[in-house]
């Protein structure tokens, strides 16, 4: 029988078909899954800020684009995955308070989706889908059997990307 594993906020968790990987309320947030069709393993990353230079004695890896994506990459590939068949997907990253969008804070959601885009890019794995940015929250799920990334959010249809 299937499970479904959470992920918590700044956190990542890694699974193997049947089961899915869910996360609730991303907000500026970004959700990253990594997929390998052909063993059918998949990960997910629920991280809150894009760079984790940015602050002193961090020990959260997940909290940050930047490490948790690598993490992430590095957890999937030690589960069997082929780096060269990996393919990413993301959602969040979106802009929750209406502020200049000059302040750090304001445009967060926008720097966590440039950062995954660069991690990606430098790790060579393809970004298959996204869906970012706009003004509300999401609840995705990664289904490990077909490789979907539902896209669930208040007052909206139903998104499999």
């Amino acid at each position: 029988m299937a499970k479904t594993i959470k992920v918590a906020m700044a956190d990542l968790q890694i699974a193997k078909a049947p089961d899915c990987l869910t996360t609730l309320g991303l907000g500026s947030c970004i959700g990253l899954t990594l997929y390998d069709p052909v063993i059918k393993v998949g990960g997910l990353v629920h991280y809150m800020l894009p760079d984790s230079t940015k602050l002193r004695n961090n020990t959260n890896i997940a909290k940050f684009g930047d490490t948790g994506i690598k993490e992430l990459y590095n957890q999937i590939v030690k589960a069997g995955a082929n780096p060269r068949r990996l393919v990413a997907k993301i959602a969040g990253g979106a802009k929750m308070f209406e502020m200049a969008s000059t302040t750090a804070i304001g445009c967060v959601g926008d720097r966590n989706t440039e950062m995954a885009k660069q991690m990606l890019s430098s790790l060579k794995i393809p970004l298959k889908a996204e869906d970012t940015g706009l003004n509300y929250g999401r609840t995705v799920i990664l289904d490990c059997e077909t490789g979907n990334y539902i896209i669930k959010a208040v007052g909206k249809s139903e998104k499999v990307i």
